[in-house]
């Protein structure tokens, strides 16, 4: 159907963002199994037919037409891009490398993808300037949360409202002692905070979340909100550690995507 777009049922919002946006479940798309259904990673073997389907659905639901949804190849880099009215286009789906959109443009939606990593959604409050990032635990300690704020405020965004949408759990993230020492290092003032000792000797519990709210908080965000939404055993969102923990195979990735008001 060429007008279709997805029920509201079958995505999250956040009541804070005064903005059309949403955090995407897997359901509402085309894609046959192992990417049911509304797989929207450009990178996946998924057949591109699908993912343009699943990626139109989710741009008219938006208010925008499908050329008009922008995403980027996501490096775990704090690496953010800025669109403008003067702004050119990529003329793929998928732009440069980059962790991180902003923009001021109402008839633009952007959006990142995930798989058990966080995804983030600012607004300013007016509604004029949104941004997007996708913030696993590299990105988050490497800055791409801070970067997303202050790309937002060179353009003039004030009272920034951010929510971090389903990601892994802070009761299921287990991780061993080099993920540790990598984020404490490079963080030493907030990481030990947000680790606890795990039942496995030497691992940890990481609180991927409570980890990127705090640092929102930080870089100047009013307002913060965690959907709590643990992707791991939430069968609505694509999951790498639960597929892994299957025995592996392909998966897609959902998508969370945010445009201006007009």
């Amino acid at each position: 159907m060429p007008d279709t777009i997805i029920p509201p049922q079958l995505y999250l919002r956040d009541e804070h963002l005064p903005v059309p946006h949403g955090f995407f479940t897997r359901l509402g798309g085309v894609s046959p199994a192992p990417f049911d259904s509304l797989n929207g990673s450009l990178s996946s073997i998924d057949a591109p037919e699908h993912i343009a389907e699943n990626r139109a659905r989710i741009a008219r639901t938006l208010g925008v037409q499908p050329a008009r949804f922008l995403g980027l190849k996501q490096t775990h880099s704090a690496i953010v891009h800025t669109i403008r009215a003067d702004t050119p286009l990529w003329t793929t789906g998928r732009g440069p490398e980059g962790d991180a959109l902003v923009t001021d443009c109402p008839e633009t939606a952007i959006s990142t993808i995930t798989a058990d990593c966080g995804p983030l959604l600012l607004s300013s409050d007016d509604g004029h300037i949104v941004g997007a990032a996708h913030a696993g635990w590299r990105g988050a300690v490497g800055g791409v949360i801070e970067a997303v704020v202050t790309a937002m405020k060179a353009i003039g965004a004030h009272n920034i409202h951010a929510a971090v949408g389903p990601c892994i759990g802070k009761d299921v993230y287990e991780t061993g002692p080099d993920m540790y020492d990598a984020v404490c290092t490079q963080d030493p003032e907030r990481g030990p905070r947000f680790f606890r000792n795990a039942p496995r000797d030497g691992h940890f519990f990481f609180d991927l979340s409570g980890y990127c709210v705090d640092r929102l908080h930080a870089a100047g965000a009013t307002t913060v909100n965690s959907l709590d939404v643990d992707t791991l055993t939430d069968q609505r969102f694509f999951s790498h550690r639960r597929r892994t923990l299957a025995g592996g195979g392909h998966i897609g990735h959902q998508v969370s995507a945010i445009r201006p008001l007009k």
